[in-house]
This record gives C-alpha cells, structure tokens and sequence, in this order.
C-alpha cells in the first residue's frame, strides 16, 4: 500500500503570505500540529505548532526558519516509509509530492493509524504470541514451520533488536484463537515465550492502545 492511498484533500496547505494566526486556526481545526507550506506548486517548509507559537502570530509563515529540505513522501511510497517520517521527524502530517518536487497532497497520522488499525492485521481475529531470542537464533522460516505444524499461520511478524543485549523481539499476530498447543511447542524447541494474549485480550489491548493514540493526536 502506498502513500498515494491516504492523500486528504480535506486539508489545505498554507501559502508564505499566510499568517501564523491562520495556521493555528487550521491546525486547532483538524487536530494536527503541522502543516506544509506551498509557493505555485512547491512544497517550500513544514511548520509546526511550535513555530508559530514562538513567532509573532501576525507575521507571515513564509518568514520562518525552517529547514531547506522539508520531510516529504513520493505517492508511490509504502506506508511504512510515512511512518517512518512521522517518527523521525515528530510530525503530525507528511507532505506527498512528485519527483519535480510540487505539492500533490498530504498524509495525517490519524488517518495512516486508522488504516492499520483496520487492516487485516488488526481486524482479523487470532492471537499474539511474543518470543525473545538471540539475534543468531532468529530464522523467520523456522518459526513460521512451527507455527504451521499447529495448523495456523502468522498473519504479520514485528521484530525489535536490543543493541545492547544481542537478543530480538519476535511478535506475532497468528490466526488462530487457540494457541496452547502453539506455545508447547516453542517452549519445546527452547523458545523464549515472553508473553501471548487470545483474541479478547488482543482486541481490548489494541483498543485501548488505539484510542490512546487517537487522544494523544487531538490533544
């Protein structure tokens, strides 16, 4: 999936003669603390909620210091590459543009965060099974015939390194509801079961957790 699928026409960017007033006013609108700055049709800066509130409010955003290279997307890239420039830089929203570098649109973090969290991934029922091993032991083909000795399948896999320890973090989103069996059987071949969590728990976790992320983007 890519960024092109999520672009919101709902939002429209700011122009440099714009005033920080104005932005704050879009910005407490739409619940985000960022916003793409566009002169003709090229995207010129991401400001944020902090820039304006450190500047005079009447004074145009195309004044501000911003960054020469703003964070930015092509349409064709995966989702995965807005949510890395959603974390790395701290932002609310990613600007899409083509390769010439004009403003096609932009992605929210709500809107790219409601699409996992009703992507099949998330929706469809099964469990969580959380391993910890040595990052040497790590074999994604190994666990998946595990998994499948059991008659299921992992429906998607998240792997976390500790630098400092040598050992990763395996979890895993299986499509089965029961999965004792499943477990027996890592704990047989000497995996490490940090924690599992059946359907209703899976479902009030990734609730709970979803909606905090959706309280903390409207703060």
């Amino acid at each position: 999936m890519t960024a092109d699928f999520l672009i919101t026409d709902s939002i429209v960017p700011l122009r440099p003669s714009d005033t920080g007033e104005e932005a704050l006013g879009i910005m407490n609108e739409f619940y985000i603390r960022h916003l793409p700055v566009v002169e003709g049709a090229k995207l010129v800066s991401v400001i944020s909620e902090n820039d304006v509130l450190d500047a005079d409010p009447e004074d145009s955003v195309g004044n501000y210091r911003t960054p020469l290279l703003p964070p930015s997307v092509f349409p064709d890239d995966h989702l995965y590459d807005v949510m890395r420039q959603l974390v790395e830089n701290n932002l609310t929203v990613v600007p899409v543009i083509n390769r010439e570098g004009e403003y096609i649109g932009m992605v929210t973090g709500e809107d790219l965060l409601r699409f996992f969290a009703t992507s099949s991934t998330f929706s469809d029922p099964g469990s969580i099974v959380v391993l910890e091993m040595a990052r040497q032991d790590y074999s994604l083909a190994e666990i998946a015939r595990i998994v499948e000795s059991d008659n299921a399948i992992i429906l998607s896999s998240f792997v976390r390194s500790d630098v400092d320890t040598n050992q990763v973090e395996v979890t895993l989103k299986l499509n089965s509801q029961s999965i004792a069996g499943t477990i027996a059987t890592f704990e047989r071949f000497k995996y490490q079961v940090k924690a599992s969590f059946n359907e209703k728990q899976l479902q009030d976790t990734l609730r709970e957790r979803f909606d905090s992320l959706i309280n903390y983007l409207n703060v």
